[in-house]
Parts: C-alpha cells; structure tokens; sequence
C-alpha cells in the first residue's frame, strides 16, 4: 500500500505540472465574468465526474459568494435531478440528457463544463454540440486522448494521462483552484 500511495502521488504530483494547467486561468476568468453578469454555468459528467459536477456546483453556488455582497453563482449541475435524468434517458435516450436540458435552461454566452475521462461520451459530446449551437462558451476537462471533447469544446482542458482516478482528482483541483481565485477576487472588486 505505501508503495501505490507513492506512485499515485507522484501521478498526481507530475499531472499537476502539465501545460493542462496553462488553460486553468481562462476557465476561470470565464467563471468570474459569467458571476459577473449574472449569467448561468451548467456542469455535467458520467459516474465520479457527474458527482464531481455536483460538488462544484455547491462549492460555485455558496462557496464563491461567502464574502462577497453579491453571493454565488448561477450553477447547476445537469446530473444532479434523477427525476430529470431518468425522464429524459426513457423518453429520448440516455445521449441526450444533458442537450436537452441544455435547450430548454441556457443561452447565449452561458458557460458548459463537461468533465470526462474519455471525452468520447455521447451525452457530453452532445451536450457540447448543444451548447456550441445556443452560443455558450463551453469547456472540457478531458484526459486520455481527450476524444470529441477536446476537438469540439471551445476550451479543452486536456490531460494526456491514462489514469481515471488521476482524472477525476484533476476535475476537483481545477475548480477548487477556480473556487478559491473566486473567493479572493469576487465580482465588484478589482482583478487579481
């Protein structure tokens, strides 16, 4: 066991090194603009990344706005309501449970986060060809190849690793990282 514990954070350790990184500060200045302008951001995923999706959205929603006047964000976490979710996989198919709730609650210049491994998910493809079609920024945390996510996102986050409990971790860094960069920079104050 203390032999994985070192290796696994030595993956975590170099993955957090990677030019992936570089692409952090857009996200989260898109996430400060959007807060701003009372705009709407939309998380989803498969499996540990719909739960990080959910756990994001809490951080982004109450989190962000503890000190600041204005409060949170506008965020949901599209994996979130399994009433929603079940309706929509019986009724279209489980590749568009994220589209359609895309169409009907976002807009232009919304933010789409798709976090996946794979990027090859055919829920999060579409939900990114949904929310590219209705003019939101739309961003993925992607690993592995990266897949049809990273080509067709606006912004691909992309780590180059094949380990999916790295992945997710990643998921979670990255809006930890925009979580806190929030709370020191809240809307209404001067950028950081």
């Amino acid at each position: 066991m203390q032999q994985l514990i070192k290796n696994y954070a030595a993956k975590l350790s170099h993955a957090l090194t990677m030019d992936a990184m570089q692409q952090v500060p857009a996200l989260g200045a898109a996430l400060r603009e959007a807060w701003d302008q009372g705009r709407s951001i939309f998380l989803c995923g498969n499996g540990g990344s719909a739960g990080n999706a959910i756990h994001l959205a809490n951080d982004l929603l109450y989190g962000v706005g503890v000190n600041s006047t204005r409060g949170g964000m506008r965020i949901e976490a599209l994996s979130a309501n399994a009433a929603v979710l079940t309706c929509l996989a019986n009724d279209l198919g489980y590749d568009r449970i994220y589209s359609e709730q895309l169409r009907v609650k976002a807009q232009a210049g919304d933010i789409l986060i798709v976090l996946s491994g794979s990027g090859n998910s055919a829920n999060v493809v579409q939900a990114i060809e949904t929310g590219n079609s209705l003019g939101m920024q739309t961003f993925a945390i992607v690993a592995f190849s990266g897949g049809r996510c990273k080509e067709i996102a606006t912004h691909a986050i992309h780590f180059p690793l094949d380990d999916m409990q790295i992945a997710e971790d990643l998921q979670l860094v990255i809006g930890h990282v925009c979580m806190q960069w929030l709370c020191a920079n809240p809307v209404g104050e001067q950028k950081q």
